[in-house]
């Protein structure tokens, strides 16, 4: 984790805490975090998403709330800066759940979102460079798929952004925004946008974000998982770390978590080398930094 980083996550959770304090809805709290994330361009999010091999940048993001379950969740969205904020659109304005691809950014315009590029300018180099980065399954699909492409730069030390929150009513809301994998074939998606995988929220159980490689996320529906596991009884640190070695012994996965129940408790818990993250009680300094043992 960078300072920039560092720093970017201490204003967001003084930015959160105060606005809870205020008696903002978990759910404007958990838009307005992640907004400030992927505005930053630090992270793998809105202005510092990655890149797919086509050279677009295309985005995912989710947002739920614990009350009524209400969810809205956006997939390969392109040219907007805060697809966590199209999200909580389609969950407030549509009948739906999910939009995906060419509909979901025509949905963004329409709702007048702020714009960015989808192809970020000045990121190439030699393709026999990237090369060495793609999995040798990942680049003959995308040879097959396509007769030429952009040379792209490979990027390191960007995760994905989420945040959970509990407000004064009791409402519990979680939201993530990503860029995806570095490099990814074009058409992936992760677990970002799939409810009950990379996000879930219940004021009956707890609320839960995630980050880390979405194929095996989705496979354990881990979200969910933890939130049934909480809604058990168990501590927020048991159920993130049952499950987050279940992925690891099931599939070999790598996650991490932000897991919030309904009483406060909370859990920063992964199965990676490094998870930037933080919590902040509103007294002395916020707590970040990017690992949680």
């Amino acid at each position: 984790m960078t300072s920039a980083q560092a720093g970017c996550l201490t204003a967001a959770l003084e930015i959160g805490y105060h606005l809870l304090d205020r008696g903002a809805p978990a759910l404007t709290v958990v838009e307005q975090v992640i907004g400030l994330l992927e505005q930053s361009g630090l992270f793998n999010a809105g202005r510092g998403a990655h890149v797919q091999l086509d050279g677009v940048r295309r985005m995912d993001a989710s947002i739920m709330e614990g009350h009524e379950l209400q969810a809205g969740a956006v997939a390969s969205v392109e040219g907007i800066v805060h697809p966590i904020s199209a999200a909580r659109l389609v969950m407030e304005q549509t009948t739906h759940v999910l939009l995906v691809g060419k509909p979901a950014s025509a949905f963004a315009r329409h709702c007048k979102l702020e714009r960015q590029p989808i192809r970020p300018s000045g990121r190439a180099v030699r393709k026999a460079t990237m090369t060495r980065a793609w999995s040798p399954k990942t680049l003959k699909l995308y040879r097959a798929m396509m007769s030429s492409g952009p040379a792209l730069r490979k990027r390191a030390g960007k995760e994905t952004v989420g945040a959970v929150a509990l407000d004064q009513t009791g409402t519990v809301a979680a939201g993530a925004s990503t860029g995806g994998i570095d490099l990814m074939l074009p058409g992936r998606v992760g677990d970002t946008p799939i409810i009950g995988c990379g996000v879930y929220a219940d004021n009956e159980s707890g609320a839960v974000s995630m980050t880390g490689l979405g194929e095996g996320i989705i496979r354990i529906a881990v979200a969910k998982e933890i939130c049934d596991r909480l809604e058990q009884g168990e501590h927020p640190v048991s159920a993130a770390t049952y499950v987050l070695q279940k992925l690891v012994r099931r599939i070999n996965g790598a996650a991490g978590s932000l897991v919030l129940a309904p009483n406060g408790r909370f859990a920063i818990t992964h199965v990676t080398p490094r998870m930037a993250a933080g919590w902040w009680d509103g007294k002395g300094q916020p707590t970040v930094r990017d690992c949680f043992r």
